[in-house]
């Protein structure tokens, strides 16, 4: 069966928000990659640092993400058309992912059990994702 696997543009604090992440969801970055890393690369020596690709496997799937090089222009970072849905195992497991990924964040609705019959929360963690 194919999988999902979401991928986040950041400006610049890809590694700082993926290193959250890893705090909360536990595990190993699977690759890290640097613009720096690339042979004969363009990319101004003032962006060799950033991650042109970072991966942190999640359970069955991986959670990937990378800097917007400058020259390429900014991300929006209030942009809402996608969210990042994530299915616990337990109500436990569910309050420990909302307790951290939701820190420093906007909760629009917090954790409780809802209406249509499953234990769910809505929030833009501070890194912008929602």
């Amino acid at each position: 069966m194919a999988q999902i696997n979401p991928y986040i543009n950041f400006n610049g604090n890809t590694e700082e928000a993926f290193t959250f992440y890893k705090s909360v969801f536990g595990g190993e970055f699977a690759r890290i990659t640097r613009f720096g890393d690339m042979p004969n690369s363009n990319i101004p020596e003032s962006e060799n640092n950033k991650i042109m690709h970072i991966a942190l496997p999640i359970g069955k799937n991986v959670l990937m993400g990378n800097d917007v090089p400058e020259f390429m222009g900014r991300v929006n970072e209030n942009e809402n058309r996608s969210k990042i849905a994530i299915s616990a195992e337990s109500k436990e497991e569910a309050d420990h992912l909302y307790n951290g990924l939701s820190v420093g964040g906007q909760i629009e609705m917090p954790i409780a059990d809802s209406l249509w019959g499953s234990y769910f929360a809505m929030f833009r963690d501070k890194y912008g994702i929602e």
